[in-house]
């Protein structure tokens, strides 16, 4: 995986009106990370993406829209925040095996105008236990979690304010980001509860838009625009019982940890670096509570020292403003940072060290993460 790299960027304007079919936005981000590559459009053979239901297009529509002459790579995957570090993971498989030569991974939906996730209903085979009780949105589900994470570890709210400060912090410095109003702790705590623990500050907000990204091997990436961001090492991982769907997490042992508790050491160990070697963490955060569950699953910090650490500003984390400031688009923008960032081109944002960025996707039960490098 380590011979494979990502070389190419591309986004859309994010906005809470596209007024333009998912497939277009898709197109469009597709045809920027090629050009941001520096890479013609008609050697793509490979494509991956994700989506929830029936929110985006799949790979092949994509595909047809940038007129290639052919794929022999095709992945969609129905996974949410936890697949675009996976669908990484896949593509570098893929180009490693000699499946393909390069792989586009996007995301795109119109999440804002069209379908919402945030109050979507999952019925699935534990919806009708959930709903007559009033237990019916993900962000409920996400803030029982984080209730239980804080009273265990002996942190409060004021260690999730700290996460919405230092991520507004950057936001507004971004052009792309959707909430630029900058933000302190009389703010955060002056605007109401949604979900308590959770305020208006604490969730992300939903958006139109795309994000892709160019894979493709280290061999033919030093020929391309910008530096290559090598993939070190990515992977998913569950626990037992991960649900029997995206509400049910009832089977699960405990509500204080998430995925990166499971996927911390070997993810370190394939990438041959520690937690103490990470300059920049781009960290899934559909919420404020999950930067701090993967903040100590990661090895970042000491157990309860989660705010602590954010407050210190001794780690850059999240420096496009994280899925809070820049908006919802499932954690592709959150890899697609970490690989400017690698790359030196974040601008005033831009990490003063940053030889090695660990990435998250997902907040709770399961999720993937990578480590890239320079």
């Amino acid at each position: 995986m380590s011979e494979v790299a990502v070389v190419g960027v591309g986004y859309t304007r994010f906005s809470r009106e596209s007024a333009r079919p998912v497939l277009d936005l898709a197109a469009e981000a597709a045809v920027a990370a090629c050009d941001d590559a520096g890479l013609p459009v008609h050697e793509v053979d490979g494509i991956a993406s994700h989506m929830i239901g029936h929110d985006s297009e799949n790979a092949q529509a994509v595909a047809t829209a940038l007129a290639l002459p052919g794929l022999r790579c095709v992945l969609d995957l129905n996974q949410a925040g936890q697949a675009p570090c996976n669908l990484l993971a896949h593509a570098a498989a893929s180009i490693s095996a000699g499946l393909a030569n390069h792989v586009l991974i996007f995301r795109a939906l119109n999440g804002r105008s069209g379908p919402k996730v945030g109050s979507a209903r999952f019925p699935g085979r534990g919806g009708q236990f959930r709903y007559p009780i009033g237990y019916d949105s993900y962000l409920m589900y996400i803030a029982m979690w984080a209730r239980r994470y804080l009273h265990e570890t002996g942190q409060d709210e004021r260690d999730l304010a700290a996460v919405a400060i230092a991520h507004r912090e950057y936001a507004v410095r971004n052009e792309r980001a959707i909430r630029r109003t900058p933000l302190d702790l009389d703010g955060y705590f002056s605007s109401s509860y949604v979900a308590e623990p959770f305020r208006v500050a604490d969730c992300t907000p939903e958006v139109d838009g795309a994000c892709a990204l160019l894979v493709t091997s280290m061999e033919r990436a030093r020929d391309l625009c910008h530096p290559p961001v090598r993939i070190a090492a990515a992977a998913y991982r569950t626990g037992p019982r991960p649900g029997l769907d995206i509400g049910d997490h009832v089977l699960t042992d405990d509500y204080t940890r998430n995925f990166t508790d499971l996927i911390r050491d070997d993810l370190f160990g394939r990438a041959g670096v520690t937690p103490a070697d990470v300059d920049v963490a781009c960290l899934y955060d559909c919420f404020t509570g999950p930067v701090l569950m993967s903040l100590e699953g990661l090895g970042l910090c000491d157990r309860g020292g989660a705010g602590e650490l954010v407050r210190s500003g001794r780690l850059p984390i999240n420096p496009h403003g994280g899925l809070l400031g820049e908006g919802y688009l499932h954690g592709m923008n959150t890899l697609a940072e970490a690989v400017l960032q690698i790359q030196g081109r974040g601008g005033d944002r831009q990490a003063a060290k940053h030889e090695v960025a660990v990435v998250t996707s997902g907040g709770l039960m399961d999720g993937s993460a990578a480590v890239l490098t320079n």
